[in-house]
């Protein structure tokens, strides 16, 4: 075999691994399952190609049918690789969140999304003697909270109104209890990777959160609580600051 045929074929490899790699992504949210129709659609593949990449994952084990009628979901092999590859997020973050809450002086939060609640799984404490805290493991609702906003901006449009589905509890007389409000806001988000709550989880307490996945597509948050008149004071010093933690926190899980 030439160079020139070597170098061919292992650039054709390359490109292989990678639109294997692309399918297995458009999945990781859907545990449902899709059609090979809209695998296409979100990785902007033939339906050809994509009928060939998802028969040979599923003769490994990484894909598996999702229903009897057709579609493909994420198969055994896939969470058995990464039940052996799994990250401690919280150990990874916490260095950048000491360095977030030495710098600020104020506490901050990691959180992550599970199914239409965030669940507090580490926290730094801030240094001003009037302070917010929640404890590791309280779950709180997605519509009045900013990190529950900010794990918002990460879903699809649809995903994000189902877990808004139902009626909205009003925490305080400043909840915002309509989905459409909401998603105007989570559109935002998007734009500046920043979600806000102004007094709408308790008075008095106003929050910045910013969110990010890991490999695995896992949906976490960082969030500052603080009392309104000094989040007012600080808020540009506030959003700086997590944006950085939020990007270190990405840099060191290799998501960035």
């Amino acid at each position: 075999m030439s160079e020139t045929e070597e170098n061919t074929r292992r650039s054709d490899g390359i490109q292989v691994i990678s639109r294997a790699a692309n399918v297995l992504r458009s999945l990781r949210d859907r545990p449902e399952g899709l059609s090979l129709g809209q695998i296409a659609e979100r990785t902007g593949l033939s339906r050809s190609t994509v009928q060939r990449i998802v028969g040979a994952l599923v003769g490994e084990g990484l894909l598996m049918p999702a229903s009897p009628t057709g579609g493909v979901r994420i198969g055994p092999e896939i969470v058995a690789l990464a039940a052996h590859a799994r990250i401690d997020v919280v150990e990874v973050a916490r260095d950048h969140l000491k360095e977030f809450a030495e710098t600020t002086g104020e506490t901050i939060n990691l959180s992550v999304l599970r199914q239409n609640r965030v669940v507090f799984l580490d926290q730094i404490v801030g240094t001003h003697p009037l302070r917010t805290t929640f404890l590791v493991g309280e779950a709180l609702p997605l519509h009045c909270t900013s990190n529950g906003k900010a794990c918002l901006m990460l879903l699809e449009d649809s995903r994000a109104r189902q877990l808004l589905r139902g009626e909205l509890e009003r925490c305080t007389p400043n909840s915002i209890c309509d989905a459409d409000t909401i998603m105007a806001q989570v559109q935002d988000a998007r734009r500046t990777h920043l979600a806000y709550n102004y007094e709408e989880h308790c008075i008095g307490i106003c929050g910045i959160g910013t969110a990010f996945q890991d490999k695995a597509g896992t949906i976490y948050a960082l969030s500052s609580p603080s009392p309104a008149q000094r989040f007012t004071a600080k808020r540009q010093e506030l959003e700086r600051a997590i944006l950085a933690a939020r990007d270190k926190v990405m840099r060191a899980l290799g998501t960035r």
